[in-house]
């Protein structure tokens, strides 16, 4: 089998010139690394190891853009072993076998061992992941795998037990701010000929719409650089403004000649919404004669069953998915009055938005903070490794409990505190806002 040397081209011209930011700005060396401090800060596990060219087998563990493959580069440029990259995508038991045999031809004439790196090694099977167990037991090779997968689940128990697994965390706001503007002041490998203007606030939302991703990150700095940077130097400005018009996803426009079919079923929703009975019937009546597909109709007012009625009356929603079910079921012409039904009940519920409200609240949220990290104590821990990171320590179980509520946090520790949802003294929900307001007086007693 020929191996390939993934890191061959890292340094010639035209290559490392034609590259995305985020490959030119890789770190070469433990120096250049920027982040997970727990694993490379002095006298930490993974850099004594380096230091000292004693490489164990390992599992790197994190999320996409976490820095699994550059540490793997990193390990490959300081280590005296043969450096073999080997993706599980590509390769099966086979071309395992392969490296191997190679391995063991270069122990046996030039006694150098070799570091084999798979990347994404979640995606061999057991048969493929067995084929590795003997070589690492007995040293013939020093594993190094990558995945974004929990390898509890993913990996074999007996490889997991001869390697270390290595969680690499998403990088900080900060880690992140350093890694945007090194590539902004780097004259090499990034834009510092460009002396592009740009302030702490545009980096900064340009490093939260990344969520802890450098990959992603350097992306977005590429994408927005790119539009200026062939501007006169004086125009060379980029505004928070400019950063999210030129990262805004790119929303569909509606047809024109579509536009009546719009005016109808906002007629429809806002007669609902209005809670009035007659107009949403005729509405109804008008889109049902023009053609509409009676199941779109039917989704709108199932959404409208969550946005604008809510727990002031749960029961819309479930009137609203059998009156779906109902139409699926019997069709025209038959179930046009299960729509009838369901629009009649929905415009008389009483309403509340509070739903809608609170959930545009957690989107906003999770677009400012980014996705921050399940508490431990919340998180699940079927396996020994995780019980090991402290999964699920000090849960408390709230059936043990008077009532079957104990004061507890769940939310991240960044926003605890936060409220989302506010229900209204309306319908159902006055229940609900009586029961809520009494658990989060306990819980503010406890925080107290």
């Amino acid at each position: 089998m020929k191996t390939m040397d993934l890191f061959s081209q890292r340094n010639t011209g035209d290559a490392k010139v034609s590259a995305p930011l985020a490959e030119r700005m890789r770190p070469q060396n433990i120096s250049e690394y920027i982040g997970q401090r727990h694993l490379l800060a002095e006298g930490c596990l993974l850099r004594h190891a380096i230091e000292e060219d004693k490489l164990f087998s390992m599992i790197f563990w994190g999320p996409p853009g976490s820095g699994k493959t550059t540490l793997a580069r990193i390990l490959a440029n300081e280590t005296k072993s043969k450096f073999v990259s080997f993706s599980a995508v590509l390769s099966g038991v086979k071309e395992i076998r392969a490296v191997i045999d190679e391995a063991r031809e270069l122990w046996e004439v030039k006694k150098t061992k070799m570091i084999l790196f798979v990347d994404e090694i979640h995606r061999f099977n057991k048969a493929q992941q067995d084929a590795f167990l003997p070589h690492v037991e007995s040293g013939l090779i020093t594993l190094i795998g990558a995945t974004t997968e929990n390898p509890s689940f993913e990996v074999i128990a007996p490889l997991l037990s001869r390697t270390r697994v290595l969680v690499l965390n998403p990088f900080s706001e900060e880690d992140l701010m350093a890694m945007v503007e090194c590539a902004l002041k780097d004259t090499q490998k990034g834009f510092g000929q460009f002396s592009i203007q740009i302030d702490l606030d545009t980096l900064r939302y340009i490093v939260r719409l990344s969520d802890g991703d450098a990959r992603s990150a350097l992306n977005n700095l590429e994408a927005i650089v790119s539009m200026v940077q062939n501007l006169p130097a004086d125009k060379r400005v980029i505004t928070p403004e400019f950063a999210q018009e030129a990262l805004l996803k790119k929303t569909l426009l509606y047809d024109k000649d579509g536009e009546e079919h719009y005016n109808l079923i906002s007629a429809l929703h806002k007669s609902l919404r209005g809670s009035d009975p007659d107009a949403a019937l005729y509405w109804l009546g008008r889109m049902i004669a023009a053609g509409e597909d009676p199941l779109y109709i039917a989704r709108r007012m199932v959404r409208f069953a969550s946005e604008d009625v809510g727990n002031a009356d749960p029961q819309a929603l479930i009137i609203a998915i059998a009156a779906q079910q109902a139409f699926h079921f019997i069709g025209l012409p038959e179930g046009e009055l299960a729509l009838a039904q369901a629009a009649v009940y929905l415009a008389t519920a009483p309403k509340s938005n509070s739903l809608y409200i609170g959930y545009g609240k957690v989107k906003e949220t999770i677009n400012t903070k980014g996705y921050l990290p399940v508490p431990l104590h919340i998180r699940n821990a079927p396996t020994k490794l995780m019980k090991e990171l402290d999964y699920g320590k000090d849960y408390k179980y709230a059936h043990d409990y008077a009532d079957a509520y104990v004061p507890q946090e769940y939310l991240p520790e960044k926003i605890q505190g936060q409220i989302f949802y506010q229900p209204k003294e309306t319908g159902f929900e006055k229940t609900i806002k009586e029961r809520i307001n009494v658990w989060r007086q306990k819980k503010n007693n406890a925080r107290d």
